[in-house]
């Protein structure tokens, strides 16, 4: 009789340790969906933000690009009045060298003119 009890011992022994491990695997079954399912939602969401970061950056590229054309275009009207305008102060000078030799102006008067016109220059 006590080989009997022993057997039915180890057998209640082993059904519970079969038990456990059923239940530990099922446990860890169901805690890998999990992470898959997380990991899932967490590249969904890392790539809806990648997508609107990508957006955003275009959106600045654009207008940066937008605000460079503009100040460049500024720069060459810049440089065109510059350049026209100290073509012109030239011109005068020459005109007023021709009225100082014409006697129309004093020297005087022509050195006056002419300083002003080479602090534009």
């Amino acid at each position: 009789m006590a080989a009997k009890k022993k057997t039915g011992y180890i057998e209640r022994f082993l059904k519970k340790a079969d038990k456990a491990i059923d239940d530990g695997i099922k446990r860890a079954d169901e805690a890998l969906e999990d992470a898959v399912e997380f990991s899932e939602m967490a590249a969904s969401q890392a790539k809806k933000t990648s997508d609107q970061l990508s957006k955003k950056a275009l959106k600045e590229k654009e207008k940066i690009k937008s605000r460079g054309i503009k100040k460049i275009n500024e720069g060459v009207t810049s440089a065109k009045k510059l350049t026209s305008n100290s073509e012109e102060d030239l011109q005068m000078l020459e005109k007023l060298g021709k009225l100082r030799k014409a006697g129309v102006l004093t020297e005087k008067e022509f050195q006056e003119k002419k300083k002003k016109i080479l602090a534009r220059i």
